[in-house]
């Protein structure tokens, strides 16, 4: 048999692995087609999208100081005839907790709803303010419920959630679009999360001041966000007050990091 021979690979050959390339894709496509049907590899299809969908969002960061807590965000650049204010990357739950996504912001919309209403409900029927622990596994096990049933599609965001708990000590949790619920010191997700939660690893120390906090995190986002302090955003929580800090502020503060990192 004559077998013809294209640039020296084996005609036959590639015929056969072009085969069967098609037939892993339709056998891969089977699996993404449902959410409650596990891939070979042991993967839920749909939530592995979930999760590129966070890595494709704005960076958010997290750090937890001594007696406060700081979140970052990279806001979206927006056009001249958007108001602003409409986009939101922090999101206030409760007087002692709030939460920043990456991710699709209507999802983040949603978790938020339900959020504020549990921690409604947990003061109703307790008479005592929700510990952040209870809320953050609250809104992971909402994520964890819409990846168990058909008709629906998992939450495209990760959250940082911060707040204080029992104790009056800060706590700071991340949730994913698996349902996952883990406490962290300091955190970043979102797009280039792995570079900024690097530099963390490397700068954060136990005990931090609210100033230092908030030099961490800046510092953290600058990293990354390419027209400095116009598209960063900066949250403090405090013991029973949230503070958003205003853009002078984050402009002055941006200022004195780049003077010492010019030194």
């Amino acid at each position: 048999r004559c077998v013809q021979e294209t640039g020296g690979i084996n005609a036959e050959y590639m015929g056969y692995y072009n085969y069967n390339n098609f037939k892993n894709h339709i056998q891969m496509s089977r699996y993404d087609s449902a959410i409650t049907v596990f891939s070979p590899g042991g993967n839920l299809m749909q939530v592995e999208y979930a999760m590129e969908a966070v890595k494709r969002g704005l960076c958010a960061v997290g750090v937890r100081g001594k007696d406060c807590l700081i979140l970052g965000v990279e806001k979206k650049i927006v056009t001249k005839l958007q108001e602003s204010r409409t986009i939101r990357k922090i999101l206030p739950v409760d007087d002692h907790i709030c939460m920043a996504f990456s991710g699709l912001n209507a999802d983040a919309r949603v978790i938020s709803f339900f959020a504020r209403r549990e921690c409604q409900s947990y003061r109703l029927n307790y008479d005592v303010d929700p510990p952040v622990e209870y809320i953050a596994r609250y809104i992971a096990s909402i994520q964890t419920r819409y990846t168990q049933k058909g008709g629906v599609r998992p939450f495209g965001i990760s959250n940082l959630i911060i707040g204080f708990d029992s104790e009056e000590l800060p706590r700071l949790y991340q949730t994913d679009p698996s349902g996952a619920c883990t406490e962290w010191k300091a955190n970043a997700i979102g797009r280039n999360s792995q570079q900024v939660r690097e530099f963390l690893e490397k700068n954060f120390t136990v005990g931090l001041s609210e100033q230092e906090a908030l030099k961490l995190v800046t510092r953290a986002l600058l990293e990354i966000v390419e027209s400095g302090n116009k598209n960063i955003e900066l949250v403090v929580l405090r013991k029973g007050q949230y503070k958003e800090i205003p853009h002078e502020d984050v402009a002055t503060l941006v200022k004195v990091i780049e003077e010492e990192a010019a030194k």
